[in-house]
């Protein structure tokens, strides 16, 4: 090899070598090459029974009704799924989306709003001051809820009738569980959380005792082919029977009997939340770091001890 040859090869091995050194998306020169686009995130339809049917994305699950009048949503996750759902909905409704109605107020279920495009959202009174309350910073970015009720609201749409109904705090403080009744299926909201961990947002009214009632009266006005619509669940196992509001209401129940018979004890807060699992529901998941055993029980034990949030 003379020496240009072994100037040129080394150049070459200099050229390599900072290619692999770069790191992804770096030229050999430095430059930056064109970002890779992210993923589209994973998405699905999956229809129920008699034009009602669920979305699942990222967030509470999506529920929805599709008829000769159009579609109605029931939640909308955050925008970049809410978007996806909005044209799914609009291709198999001819019609378009007549209206929205919010279970609650948290942002995974209320974030898409926007992307509905609609005129009327519906949701109960606490549930708008919540999403109000909020969202003191960002409104620009949220859509409202346009009519509220107190205790029921109910709107036939085509050959369905919707009905939202408002049984006290639980989740929150404004929970609706939405039924369509020809269909029998009832969305929960974050009302139901199948085997995993739930969320309880006592800064917005959520009380754990009521939950367990409100839990037990919702399976008592409902039948036994009645599919029920969860808010969340492990592995995304969001359509339920009776058996998993049994279940989701005997966690409950096992939580807060736990947190009480601690205060009796006289055992810190701290002590309480120690539990590594809750016998009879080991199979239960934490969705995210935050939403574990140990914050629920937390959680239990602020309310038997009506420590303020």
């Amino acid at each position: 090899m003379n020496r240009r040859q072994f100037l040129l090869s080394a150049v070459a091995l200099g050229v390599s070598q900072n290619i692999h050194a770069s790191g992804y998306g770096e030229t050999a020169f430095g430059r930056q090459a064109p970002p890779q686009p992210a993923a589209p995130p994973q998405t699905r339809f999956e229809e129920l029974r008699r034009g009602v049917g669920m979305f699942i994305g990222s967030g509470g699950t999506i529920g929805y009704l599709i008829n000769g009048d159009g579609a109605v949503g029931v939640d909308s996750q955050f925008m970049n799924t809410a978007e996806i759902c909005v044209a799914g909905l609009k291709q198999r409704a001819p019609k378009g989306i007549a209206m929205l109605i919010n279970t609650h107020h948290h942002g995974d279920h209320t974030g898409g709003n926007k992307a509905y495009g609609v005129s009327k959202i519906v949701a109960h009174e606490n549930c708008l001051k919540s999403h109000r309350a909020t969202t003191e910073k960002t409104v620009d970015q949220q859509a409202y809820a346009t009519a509220t009720f107190k205790d029921t609201w109910s709107e036939k749409f085509g050959d369905e009738t919707i009905e939202a109904r408002y049984f006290g705090p639980g989740h929150t403080g404004g929970d609706a569980v939405i039924h369509f009744q020809r269909a029998n299926v009832m969305h929960m909201g974050d009302l139901l959380f199948n085997r995993a961990h739930p969320n309880i947002d006592r800064a917005q009214g959520a009380r754990v005792d009521n939950w367990i009632d409100v839990l037990e009266k919702v399976a008592r006005r409902a039948s036994k082919d009645t599919i029920f619509i969860a808010g969340h669940g492990k592995d995304n196992a969001v359509r339920n029977t009776h058996a998993e509001v049994q279940h989701f209401r005997n966690y409950l129940n096992t939580a807060l009997e736990h947190a009480r018979a601690g205060v009796k004890a006289g055992k810190s807060k701290e002590e309480v939340q120690k539990l590594d699992v809750l016998r009879g529901f080991e199979d239960t998941a934490s969705l995210n770091a935050r939403l574990s055993l140990g914050f629920v029980l937390g959680i239990c034990y602020d309310e038997v001890t009506n420590t303020k949030p």
